[in-house]
């Protein structure tokens, strides 16, 4: 039997789940697609895009993973660009997101309940993903679709949260071990240090706006 007959049951199974995961997302009235490749993720982000138009971004790795953040920077849109600004200019861009017509991110979990789950330090990615930009997009990787709510905070303390904190050297328990100290507590439960990049959690479920959230599902692992 060769590798990929033995691969293609795994691949039609993770095609369902992301295809039932977008379904899910639609019926919470955000415009949810699902696509196999990376680079068929960033057509998808091409498409929902006006050339001109004011972006800005979240921090993300699944954005560099994808190639967006090459697209932003590529003179075609008028990229609010928060790697390209001093610690004191990133404030001022961060409040300046509110006002663009398009913020990039990606989620930290995908329920297959259509929910998208994320968890800030300084709530600049969560704040503009409910209120302010005109439209959002979201890259999600296969990788943080979990089975519901309780799974997506598990998810946060076991991998997003370490991970995330060993990137941006901040000085957190979980940083040092691997995992976050309140792993046995509720969702909120974390550690009592300044660095601590677990601070605000937001569900996003159903939409007011429809189709304001853009939400684009790779059958790929990307980012954290």
């Amino acid at each position: 039997m060769s590798e990929y007959s033995e691969q293609k049951p795994v691949m039609e199974h993770l095609y369902r789940r992301l295809e039932r995961t977008a379904d899910a997302l639609c019926l919470n009235r955000m415009d949810a697609h699902w696509c196999k490749t990376k680079e068929e993720a960033l057509d998808l982000v091409k498409s929902i895009l006006k050339k001109g138009a004011t972006v800005t971004t979240g921090g993300s790795m699944s954005l560099k993973e994808c190639g967006v953040m090459d697209l932003l920077r590529s003179g075609d849109y008028q990229f609010l660009d928060r790697e390209a600004v001093s610690a004191e200019e990133r404030e001022d861009l961060y409040r300046k997101a509110f006002s663009a017509d398009f913020f990039l991110c990606s989620s930290n979990a995908v329920t297959e309940s259509g929910e998208l789950y994320n968890v800030d330090g300084h709530g600049n990615r969560v704040s503009a993903m409910i209120f302010g930009p005109k439209e959002v997009v979201v890259v999600v990787g296969a990788n943080k679709i979990v089975s519901n709510l309780d799974a997506a905070a598990e998810r946060v303390k076991k991998i997003a949260a370490p991970v995330n904190a060993m990137r941006l050297s901040q000085e957190t328990p979980c940083a040092r071990v691997g995992f976050c100290a309140g792993i046995k507590g509720d969702m909120a439960a974390g550690c009592i240090c300044e660095d601590r990049i677990c601070c605000s959690y937001v569900v996003s479920a159903y939409q007011r706006i429809p189709n304001r959230i853009h939400v684009i599902l790779v059958a790929e692992n990307l980012g954290y």
